[in-house]
């Protein structure tokens, strides 16, 4: 695993490196020496830089890797294919490159559709999932788009296709930075004008906006997909599910597709970003599920 020099931000004791996967590239983090290794999945509207506080309290007694998604981040922008589908195939190739085994595999938001395919299609990579304030189609996520209920405008728009390259390029900041960010963070102070600067330099690079693109697109045209793949093999590794602002929409969500354990946590007095919020809450519920498993 060749080390490259960073793009953008990094923090202390991680290194970076690019891995050929699945006719992709993907720009992934990797910090710790020894211990169980753990493979961190961000959400929207993010990249690996999600994780920059929770990665050092991981990393004292675990591997810890965290990746870009092919079209987010300084991972690949290039091709046609971004659909969940393709982003878990991705996981199952990048898991086998990092050689360190089965990991405990952890996706938040739009990744849970990602990390769920990854865990179901190839339980031999994963040793526990945790799903972090996110749900599957099939199982709710559509809810979030319908603006008559109490969802959000910003599922559909960002699912149309062509869309989101259409009328975001040149404004990618003030969708991230003036909208996405105070609406959906609830501690104050967890994200800094440093860490939106570093979310919006890849969202405005060349096709910045493919993955955002392909992942939303993947809840409308799933077509009973991720239904048919629960049905047909329900999660048998542990499950925790990890709530924040929209408690209990994880759990009540993973339960419907797990055969064996869920553990439940809810981190109090946060908004939607956990892992920028309440690094610290997180990682000791972290920490503690995966040494019981």
């Amino acid at each position: 695993m060749p080390v490259i020099t960073p793009v953008g931000a990094t923090i202390p004791g991680v290194t970076h490196h690019l891995a050929e996967v699945n006719g992709t590239r993907l720009h992934y983090v990797a910090a710790g020496a020894s211990g169980p290794p753990i493979l961190l999945v961000h959400g929207w509207p993010e990249t690996w830089w999600a994780f920059r506080a929770l990665i050092p309290l991981l990393a004292a007694d675990h591997r810890v890797f965290a990746v870009d998604l092919r079209g987010f981040g300084d991972s690949s922008h290039n091709g046609e294919d971004f659909s969940a589908a393709t982003s878990a195939e991705d996981l199952h190739h990048l898991i086998a490159h990092l050689g360190a085994g089965p990991v405990h595999l952890v996706g938040q938001d739009i990744s849970g559709g990602v990390v769920f395919r990854a865990a179901a299609e190839h339980p031999g990579d994963v040793l526990s999932l945790t799903a972090i304030e996110t749900a599957l189609s099939g199982y709710g996520f559509e809810m979030i788009a319908d603006v008559n209920h109490g969802g959000s405008w910003h599922v559909g728009f960002l699912g149309a296709p062509g869309i989101p390259q259409l009328l975001l390029s040149g404004n990618e900041r003030r969708l991230i930075a003036d909208w996405a960010y105070p609406l959906m963070n609830g501690t104050e102070g967890a994200v800094t004008e440093a860490d939106l600067d570093e979310f919006t330099r890849s969202y405005a690079g060349p096709d910045g906006w493919a993955g955002t693109s392909g992942l939303y697109q993947s809840i409308f045209t799933d077509g009973g997909a991720t239904k048919a793949l629960a049905e047909a093999h329900p999660l048998a590794v542990p499950v925790l599910t990890v709530d924040g602002v929209n408690v209990p929409f994880t759990v009540q969500t993973f339960r419907q597709v797990t055969a064996g354990e869920v553990t439940a946590v809810h981190i109090e007095g946060v908004g939607h970003f956990v892992a920028q919020e309440a690094p610290e809450a997180l990682a000791a519920a972290l920490v503690n599920f995966v040494g019981s498993h």
